[in-house]
């Protein structure tokens, strides 16, 4: 039994060591180094930004909006119940 067990785990340990292993972004390449070709600048545009900023005020609006309206549906249940 106990052998059984031991086995499980080494072969969960190994497992874990493969998958471990295999998920990394370039997986020939030691750590850290990368070809300059591969770098690239990643930059919003002014106009990438608005739109951004746009979504998510508009995002933030309407989470307001849906927790006001969820509060005063559920004082009106309050008060229907009184």
């Amino acid at each position: 039994m106990r052998k059984l067990t031991l086995a499980f785990a080494v072969l969960a340990s190994l497992g874990g060591a493969s998958l471990a292993t295999s998920a990394s972004a370039a997986p020939g390449a030691p750590v850290g180094v990368t070809a300059p070709e591969t770098v690239t600048d990643v930059r919003m545009t002014p106009m990438e930004r608005r739109m951004e900023r746009r979504m998510m005020q508009r995002r933030m609006e309407r989470r307001m909006m849906h927790r006001h309206m969820h509060r005063k549906m559920m004082h009106r249940r309050m008060m229907r119940r009184m």
